[in-house]
């Protein structure tokens, strides 16, 4: 998978929504170290987390597998655009045959799990899927299919409480493998001035 940070929200916009609670403006520091400190007691010390509502972050996520996006869109304040399976089903269509332990090709279509038992059926539902589709079937039709473990890429935008919420769910051993991984890709795309914010939140074996 790949994880690639499109945006997020400056620091000082946090620490400015807290100081308008107390109009507390004059003793800022323009994002600086004081203000660091602020976000840290107010919003993870002290749990006044909505405070931290007011950070957004822009990612762009591909090679996740669709049972891991199920899972993703658990998490309800986010916001999630996904790749169309009916426009772009039809780029399997002109795939030569999947053959079984044929892992390097398949890969490319599907997440594998390292199970052979698990990563052959999906490749079985990969070539049934592509001979379904060569057989004209309407796409809206054919996606009916797919095996869980397909690809897809998404574009997901969340708010910092919720991404904390995220982590800490995500990161921790109980959790699926794959969105586990994510999670953790997701805290090493983060900006290092940013990290304070959600280092306590990632699960640490």
């Amino acid at each position: 998978m790949e994880v690639t940070l499109l945006n997020h929200t400056p620091l000082w916009v946090c620490s400015n929504a807290i100081r308008t609670c107390w109009q507390s403006f004059d003793k800022g520091d323009n994002g600086g170290e004081i203000d660091l400190a602020l976000i840290d007691r107010v919003g993870n010390q002290l749990k006044h987390a909505s405070t931290l509502e007011h950070l957004f972050y822009n990612f762009y996520i591909k090679g996740i597998s669709r049972a891991c996006l199920q899972e993703l869109a658990r998490h309800r304040i986010a916001s999630l655009s996904v790749k169309s399976t009916r426009y772009t089903l039809k780029e399997l269509k002109n795939e030569s045959e999947f053959k079984p332990n044929d892992f390097d090709n398949a890969s490319r279509y599907i997440v594998l799990t390292g199970n052979e038992f698990v990563d052959n059926a999906s490749i079985n539902a990969l070539e049934n899927l592509r001979q379904i589709l060569n057989q004209n079937t309407s796409l809206d039709i054919a996606k009916y299919c797919l095996p869980e473990s397909y690809k897809t890429e998404l574009s997901w935008s969340i708010n910092a409480r919720s991404l904390q919420n995220f982590i800490t769910l995500r990161s921790s051993k109980s959790a699926l493998w794959e969105i586990r991984n994510l999670a953790n890709a997701i805290y090493n795309a983060l900006p290092n001035e940013h990290k304070f914010i959600f280092a306590e939140c990632v699960y640490k074996d």
